[in-house]
């Protein structure tokens, strides 16, 4: 009798070598579908997601429903100071554009602003925090002092006050966006350099790093293939915290007057109200909305940046909701 013919299980040379990058491949999708539903659970999370994702879809397809001419001082459509209305829903400013257009297109900038400092502030203080970590546990005598000297100038930079700082840079450097933007990355960083240093002292401690080592790996490949990737999950929730911070340090910095003067963004808003009298005239409609879209877009990022944290962090996820 002959053998049932069908499927073996002997693995064919072309499944041997896509196997392990299959795999890799499936346990991938399979921890992004656990994060995704460990994220979805967190009510607050995905409040802030959700908000953050309608701003941004506003803030991107703003020219395809206001005319920038109409956010010019010259071709304002309205009258100064309107009040709310059918057509100017949250008014008009002291030129007579549109509130709402100011603030959607404001929203542009800001968010720009934020990621962009942000990105330049976690850079720096990743690069920081894995170089101190790395070779204060692992570098001898010359990587202890080069240690020491990062950290004694992440300490230098932490004590300084950050708002008094980041004027300074903004009132020396050419006055613009991209100076706002180095002006925030330069002075947000310390808290990240220390907490990554933390986290890479844990991660140095760990066996598959000490076989490295042993292995002959050098100083760059332990902190790029091993390290690096092991506080990513620290650095992307530090990210999501940051981005709300720089944020309302641009707004601070327009409302006092160091930002492009036309560009628009949420604090230059806030900076052109109070400098036309709205304030003590009580114009509420020039004053409130854009405080309120910085609040707003700051506590979603911050929330976003909670959620994220919960679920990487296992302690800390009976607490999320």
């Amino acid at each position: 009798m002959s053998a049932p013919t069908g499927p073996t299980d002997t693995p064919t040379t072309d499944d041997v070598v896509r196997s392990p990058r299959a795999l890799a491949r499936a346990r991938r999708r399979e921890a992004l579908g656990r994060f995704a539903r460990a994220y979805a659970r967190n009510r607050a999370g995905m409040f802030g997601l959700a908000s953050l994702l309608t701003i941004g879809v506003l803030a991107l397809t703003a020219p395809l429903f206001i005319d920038p001419a109409h956010l010019t001082v010259t071709g304002a459509p309205g009258g100064s100071l309107e009040p709310p209305s059918a057509e100017f829903p949250l008014g008009t400013d002291n030129f007579g554009r549109s509130v709402l257009d100011l603030i959607i297109w404001g929203a542009r900038v800001s968010l720009t602003v934020g990621l962009l400092a942000t990105f330049v502030s976690v850079t720096l203080g990743t690069l920081a925090g894995i170089t101190a970590g790395h070779f204060g546990s692992s570098g001898g005598l010359a990587g202890r002092l080069v240690s020491s000297v990062i950290m004694r100038v992440t300490d230098w930079f932490l004590v300084l006050p950050t708002l008094v700082l980041a004027v300074a840079l903004a009132a020396v450097l050419p006055r613009g966006t991209g100076t706002i933007i180095l002006a925030i990355g330069l002075t947000v960083w310390p808290p990240t350099a220390r907490l990554v240093r933390a986290q890479t002292l844990a991660v140095e401690a760990r066996p598959f790093v000490e076989r490295a080592r042993a292995l002959g790996g050098g100083h760059a490949h332990v902190m790029g293939w091993h390290v690096l990737p092991n506080v990513m999950p620290v650095v992307l929730a530090q990210t999501t915290l940051l981005v709300a911070t720089s944020i309302i340090a641009e707004s601070t910095l327009a409302f006092l007057g160091m930002g492009d003067p036309t560009t628009i963004s949420w604090g230059g808003i806030l900076q052109a109200a109070r400098t036309s009298g709205a304030i003590s005239a009580g114009i509420w409609w020039y004053i409130v909305p854009p405080g309120l879209a910085i609040a707003v877009v700051a506590l979603s990022f911050t929330l976003c940046g909670r959620a994220f944290e919960s679920v990487m962090n296992p302690r800390l996820r009976g607490g999320s909701g």
